[in-house]
């Protein structure tokens, strides 16, 4: 059985939202839109997101770090909204296992909101409906897009390639892999939903300096500026796009 997830690679997300944005641009136009945004800018700010990045700090100087945490809808194999659903507006579609909500039977009861563990759900102020990311169920099988562009908008966007998206139980498949390699894990899988989407783990902050440390100190190091290091390829994707 297909099962389409996104995998969220944590050591190269920046925080940057491009995948927040991108998404509320295409699915507030597309079948799951409008979506409201009240009092954007007020001291209660009020508004619809299928996806969400939190960031918060972890650690203790001098080995703090900052995490950037991007989180929607998981897609769960067994996912606890639908059986309480009083409509069947909410369900999961067998061909591809993504989690759906079915706009014209649903009448904003938010019971799935509630039995939802990740508080992925939210519902529409204006619409007075339930809304949740669709992993843009409207355009990964669009053909009159370029197959290259298939994917979740939020994916697309991301400068960083921290989001992937595939078939995880394809063991083929770039998601597998990733998870298979790398230590993928799910959300909270102590409540027993199977969540589809993976994270890949943050490595940890180590130090540096050390007596066992063969590193330069700041004092020995040479400056070496940003177009240099893009000149000769020594800069990464993601150290660029917390600079520009």
């Amino acid at each position: 059985m297909t099962q389409m997830a996104l995998v969220i690679d944590l050591n190269v997300c920046v925080g940057c939202h491009a995948c927040v944005t991108s998404c509320k641009e295409w699915n507030t136009s597309g079948e799951a839109g409008s979506l409201a945004d009240f009092r954007p800018y007020d001291a209660d700010p009020s508004g619809t997101f299928f996806n969400r990045v939190q960031t918060f700090e972890a650690g203790k100087y001098p080995l703090a770090d900052t995490i950037h945490f991007p989180k929607s809808c998981l897609h769960c194999e067994d996912p606890p909204c639908v059986p309480v659903c009083p409509t069947g507006a909410s369900y999961k579609r067998k061909e591809d296992g993504l989690v759906l909500v079915d706009y014209d039977r649903c009448i904003g009861c938010k019971y799935c909101a509630w039995a939802c563990p990740y508080g992925a759900r939210e519902i529409d102020e204006a619409r007075k409906e339930m809304t949740k990311c669709t992993l843009c169920s409207d355009r990964i099988y669009n053909e009159a897009l370029p197959e290259r562009d298939r994917k979740p908008a939020c994916v697309l966007a991301c400068p960083t390639s921290a989001r992937l998206f595939g078939d995880i139980h394809d063991p083929d498949s770039v998601v597998s892999q990733a998870i298979r390699e790398r230590g993928g894990y799910q959300l909270m899988p102590e409540w027993g939903t199977r969540p589809s989407n993976h994270y890949l783990p943050r490595q940890p902050v180590t130090s540096c300096g050390g007596g066992a440390c063969s590193c330069k100190t700041a004092q020995e190091l040479e400056p070496v500026t940003l177009e240099a290091q893009l000149e000769h390829g020594a800069l990464n994707l993601a150290s660029v796009a917390t600079r520009v």
